[in-house]
């Protein structure tokens, strides 16, 4: 028997051990994400930059309304 973190055998889903701090679920979410973003990348690339320039647009904002007011200026 071995110590190794996975088990390569046929019809055996990845287990991980206790202590790697992931779960079934998420490893499959995550593959299929990747998945789904390689197969839709311009998308994936235009919502990204959309939310990029939301972000920057948020944040100039939040800087322009919270710009401290100098006396005499």
């Amino acid at each position: 028997m071995s110590d190794g973190p996975l088990t390569n055998s046929p019809g055996a889903e990845a287990v991980p051990q206790p202590g790697d701090g992931r779960t079934a679920e998420q490893t499959s979410f995550v593959k299929l994400a990747m998945r789904n973003m390689v197969r839709k990348g311009r998308q994936s690339l235009f919502h990204f930059g959309l939310t990029a320039l939301g972000l920057m647009g948020f944040l100039v904002l939040i800087a322009w309304l919270g710009r401290p007011q100098l006396p005499g200026g």
